[in-house]
């Protein structure tokens, strides 16, 4: 099969869909690869790294585009883009369908394009390996970043996240305990930081707190929680999530008014909307701004500013179903691999997923069960 790499196009993003690794693994296979020039630079990868890899180096955009029956992204293109798509082209990238414009919808199933979102490829127990790949990269970030944010240089109130002898830490409030809450909360552990763990599900705070191995004290997520929480939080780390649906908005301007000054709330579900009344996205060199007296972060995708790190990653995660995608054709590969089969948005135009269906009012056509196939 013929797949395409493209330089990604969203500002600010470093990423690309593919290593040089992942190309040496799919060139093994027979397939032909296409990279356009510099997809690889900011994450560190050479265009002479993927021709030894066994890459064809494009230096055309639309070229990349028009040789590949399967194009790779972390983003998907932008609507200014959709022209260079081709008709039944099949294109693996974060999407995001259930945030788009409907005109922007409406032009991609005209288009006859097949849309397979990473954000909603998930197994049979419901978890999504590539996003996964990425929140265990956000989540540590998150305290990276959020620790440098509290200090006086950067508008913060001037803490230390974990404190010194003498010297209490930070507190550390992480609402969402899916994977990124998790990783966030194993670093600011380990750094010393005080930290209360808060999610609307109980079952999902008990298995956070296995997957810790320590006790730490937890909160279920309500309204009245959220504020309580929210008084005496220096730093606030917000990712609730639905799969494949807006971030649900857990958090009123109300609630950020108990929070004290200087203090920092980083809303790391903004990608799918943001789930802070008070949030839009920002972007370095200016990730900050300020509502009520609280420092907003709202950066998406940050995963990003460790490039080299999550490109190798996200590579490691997406490459199996890349391999099913080529080897088995894509319509086959959507038919026969329950994650993928999960993962369609649209195939060949026609809306698939009964998500987007619903979301947009648009005619569902689901993809045919086995004994549809067979009969």
């Amino acid at each position: 099969m013929d797949i395409g790499v493209p330089k990604e196009s969203s500002p600010h993003e470093h990423r690309v869909a593919l290593s040089p690794r992942g190309v040496k693994s799919l060139s093994r296979h027979g397939h032909r690869v296409f990279v356009e020039s510099g997809a690889g630079a900011e994450a560190g990868h050479t265009d002479a790294e993927y021709e030894s890899a066994g890459a064809t180096i494009v230096y055309n955009r639309m070229e990349v585009f028009g040789r590949s029956e399967l194009l790779l992204g972390v983003f998907a293109p932008s609507a200014a883009e959709y022209e260079l798509l081709q008709p039944r082209q099949a294109v693996l990238a974060f999407w995001a369908l259930a945030a788009a414009h409907a005109e922007n919808l409406k032009r991609l199933r005209e288009q006859k394009v097949t849309a397979i979102g990473i954000e909603v490829i998930e197994d049979a127990d419901h978890h999504a390996p590539v996003v996964t790949s990425m929140s265990e990269i956000a989540g540590p970030l998150a305290i990276t970043v959020g620790s440098g944010l509290l200090l006086n240089e950067f508008g913060g109130k001037g803490i230390l996240l974990s404190g010194a002898p003498g010297v209490p830490p930070a507190n550390v409030v992480i609402l969402g305990a899916g994977v990124l809450g998790q990783a966030a909360a194993r670093v600011a552990l380990g750094i010393g930081a005080e930290l209360v763990l808060m999610d609307r599900s109980v079952a999902h705070l008990r298995q956070a707190l296995v997957a810790l191995g320590r006790p730490v004290p937890s909160m279920l997520a309500t309204a009245s929680n959220i504020e309580q929480a929210l008084s005496f939080a220096d730093l606030v780390i917000a990712s609730p999530a639905v799969r494949g649906e807006r971030a649900p908005q857990i958090v009123t301007r109300e609630m950020l008014r108990r929070m004290k000054p200087r203090s920092v709330v980083m809303d790391l579900s903004i990608d799918m909307g943001g789930c802070l009344e008070t949030s839009r996205p920002t972007y370095f060199p200016k990730p900050l701004f300020e509502v009520d007296g609280v420092l907003h972060f709202c950066v998406p995708n940050l995963p990003t500013i460790a490039a080299r790190s999550a490109t190798r990653a996200f590579t490691n995660a997406l490459l199996p179903f890349i391999l099913e995608l080529a080897g088995r054709g894509i319509e086959a590969a959507l038919l026969e691999v329950p994650e993928l089969r999960r993962g369609a948005y649209l195939l060949e135009g026609r809306c698939v997923a009964a998500s987007l269906s619903r979301l947009f009012g648009i005619p569902h056509q689901p993809l045919p069960s086995g004994a549809d196939r067979e009969a």
